[in-house]
């Protein structure tokens, strides 16, 4: 299974090569090949598989998505809390 995560621009190195910044997900921090996304601003919203970013997303949908996967997070702890899992 795939899953591409969203998340924020917060810093772009256009000089570097390839191109690399640091994106937030939903507050962790990780660095991000932009090189495949050259018009991406800082504040952008991105969508990141395995440390590229593969496509720009608007913030509602973003945060939609980070939602839902807050909610199956809680989800899965409320199961090993109750010894489901």
């Amino acid at each position: 299974m795939c899953l591409a995560i969203p998340g924020k621009v917060l810093t772009i190195e256009k000089d570097a090569q390839p191109v690399m910044g640091n994106v937030s997900f939903a507050g962790i921090q990780r660095r991000v090949c932009l090189e495949w996304l050259p018009d991406i601003n800082v504040g952008e919203y991105v969508l990141v598989h395995v440390g590229f970013a593969l496509s720009k997303v608007d913030e509602k949908e973003a945060k939609e998505t980070l939602d839902i996967l807050q909610k199956m997070r809680d989800g899965l702890d409320d199961l090993k809390e109750d010894g489901d899992l």
